[in-house]
């Protein structure tokens, strides 16, 4: 999954819509710190002024961290593999994995999910095997040579394929070292 880019516009839009929620959070945690109506937030020195939206950041900062968390779970809930919620945030499986250790089912793991790589001016496409049953690969050389690992399983695991894959690919490149 390509992380989804957002226009100038949504940005400014998004950056608006941010500080129109904030602006009363800050105004509120201020007057609970300093014992100042919420309407006098502005009238204190610039620094403490920007030291209260910051701390209100930090609120909403942590915050997104939880909602983010529940997307994960649920998605996790609905099938979703580390591998696969590693590509929604831009990280690695692993990066996932830790970033939200209870977001995927490990008793009731996904169907694992065919995978594509591509190296050397070649692609090749990483198919799992029935039930889980290991990982085969077929793919096509930037020379024009196309090679498929059979119909049987021939590796354990998703890396193992796509290893042998990615030495078929070099192999098959048109730029030799």
């Amino acid at each position: 999954m390509t992380l989804p880019e957002i226009t100038a516009e949504e940005q400014s839009a998004l950056a608006g819509a941010l500080l129109d929620a904030l602006n009363p959070l800050a105004s509120a945690m201020r007057a609970r710190a300093t014992g100042q109506p919420v309407e006098r937030m502005w009238d204190a020195e610039p620094v403490e002024v920007a030291l209260s939206v910051l701390a209100a950041w930090k609120v909403v900062d942590a915050e997104v961290e939880r909602l983010t968390a529940v997307a994960a779970r649920t998605a996790g809930s609905y099938g979703a593999s580390y591998e696969r919620l590693g590509a929604a945030w831009g990280i690695t499986r692993q990066g996932a994995r830790k970033k939200w250790p209870d977001a995927v089912d490990r008793a009731n793991p996904a169907p694992a999910e065919p995978g594509v790589l591509e190296l050397f001016g070649g692609r090749a496409e990483l198919i799992p095997g029935p039930s889980n049953g290991g990982w085969r690969w077929s793919g096509t050389g930037a020379d024009g040579v196309r090679e498929e690992a059979g119909n049987a399983a021939c590796c354990a695991t998703k890396e193992e394929a796509a290893a042998r894959a990615g030495a078929f690919l070099r192999e098959h490149s048109t730029a030799r070292p």
